[in-house]
C-alpha cells in the first residue's frame, strides 16, 4: 500500500460528499463527509505509522480520537435536521 492511498481513499469519499451538497442534497453530502472522517479515524488505527501519508498529524490517538469524534458529531447532526432548509427565515 502506497503512503498517498489511504489519504487518497478519504479524499474520494470526502469529494462525494461535497458534490452532493452542492448539488442540493446536504444531508446525504453531510452523512458522507461525517463517514469519510470515520473512515480517516480506521484507517488512522490500522495502517502503520510509515504508511499512513497524510493522515497522520499528531499521535496517532489523538489522530484516531479526533477524527473519530468529528465524524460522530458530523453524522449524528446531519440524522438528527429533519425538516427545514438551512436558510434563514
Amino acid at each position: 500500500m502506497r503512503s498517498w492511498m489511504p489519504a487518497g481513499l478519504v479524499g474520494v469519499i470526502a469529494t462525494i460528499g461535497m458534490v452532493l451538497t452542492l448539488t442540493q442534497h446536504w444531508r446525504r453530502g453531510a452523512v458522507l463527509l461525517g463517514a469519510s472522517l470515520l473512515v480517516a479515524a480506521v484507517l488512522r488505527l490500522v495502517v502503520p505509522p510509515e504508511r499512513a501519508g497524510l493522515l497522520a498529524i499528531r499521535s496517532r490517538a489523538v489522530d484516531v480520537l479526533c477524527y473519530a469524534a468529528f465524524g460522530v458529531v458530523m453524522v449524528v447532526l446531519a440524522v438528527q435536521i429533519t425538516r427545514g432548509s438551512l436558510t434563514a427565515e
